[in-house]
């Protein structure tokens, strides 16, 4: 996994605070494999709650990561009840890594 503790805590903490502690994040892509080099972090966070605004979720927690990651550039897929489940959603469950 090629991201620091730092950047755990920050994108644990930003997650809370959209979706409650209770969320769950993977990292997922070129960032979970440590063979790889550069690219932007892909999340796919899971909510058992519906989403009213899904996309607008997305963008606001891929918004605030990078903010706080110094312009970092971050790929957010949520994964809810109430939404289309796709094969990317698939890939990062079996690939990623719980943060």
């Amino acid at each position: 996994m090629r991201i620091s503790e730092e950047q755990i805590g920050i994108i644990r903490a930003e997650v809370a605070r959209q979706l409650g502690t209770a969320a769950t994040v993977r990292l997922f892509g070129s960032r979970a494999d440590d063979t790889q080099r550069g690219g932007d972090i892909d999340l796919l966070v899971e909510t058992s709650t519906n989403l009213v605004d899904p996309a607008l979720t997305a963008a606001r927690i891929s918004a605030r990561i990078s903010r706080a990651l110094y312009g970092r550039r971050i790929d957010v897929v949520l994964k809810a009840p109430n939404l289309k489940q796709l094969p990317i959603h698939e890939i990062a469950m079996q690939e990623g890594v719980i943060l």
